[in-house]
């Protein structure tokens, strides 16, 4: 277990924040450690058992946790290289999603930290909202929640996995070009 003080791990995810807004994804890049894993998590509407609004004849049916496991479909699922790629196809100009480029405002809120799984590894979850504005009139915003694996690397803070998680379960954006 490794102990962080909460205002250290705060600031960290600060200035990835602002690394992020200000389109500095090579730097941003930096932050992760090489066997990243980021995954966004899809959602859907699944019914209780204890639910009155609908019936379902089989028991078995009946899936009361609203998110995929490891296992489905996620929105995104990537690593390092994947994500390097990403931010490679930027450098190119062909990007179309991002041609003009968004600008993006990241919000963090509600940090709390807890011990990791592994020697040198901390748990943080947050919430966040991105706000994405694009050419004249595009505007996204992502709601959600976030669970980061920050590992102590070299005497600094690295992200070896985040798990996201949006509040709506339909995607209104016209494509997922953010990275969050």
């Amino acid at each position: 277990m490794t102990e962080a003080p909460i205002r250290e791990i705060e600031q960290f995810l600060y200035r990835e924040a602002r690394l992020l807004d200000e389109r500095r994804f090579h730097e941003w890049l930096d932050l992760l450690t090489d066997d990243v894993r980021y995954r966004m998590a899809t959602r859907a509407n699944r019914y209780q058992r204890v639910s009155k609004s609908i019936a379902i004849l089989d028991p078995a049916r009946y899936v009361e946790e609203d998110l995929e496991g490891e296992d489905e479909f996620a929105i995104l699922d990537e690593d390092k290289a994947s994500l390097t790629s990403r931010v490679a196809r930027l450098d190119t100009g062909m990007a179309w999603a991002e041609d003009p480029p968004s600008r993006t405002r990241h919000f963090i809120a509600n940090i709390e930290v807890a011990p990791g799984g592994g020697e040198g590894e901390i748990e943080v979850r947050c919430n966040f909202i991105v706000y994405k504005n694009r050419s004249e009139a595009e505007q996204d915003f992502y709601v959600g929640a976030r669970r980061d694996l920050l590992r102590r690397v070299g005497g600094g803070w690295k992200i070896a996995s985040r798990w996201l998680v949006l509040d709506q379960n339909v995607m209104l954006a016209k494509n997922v070009s953010t990275f969050f």
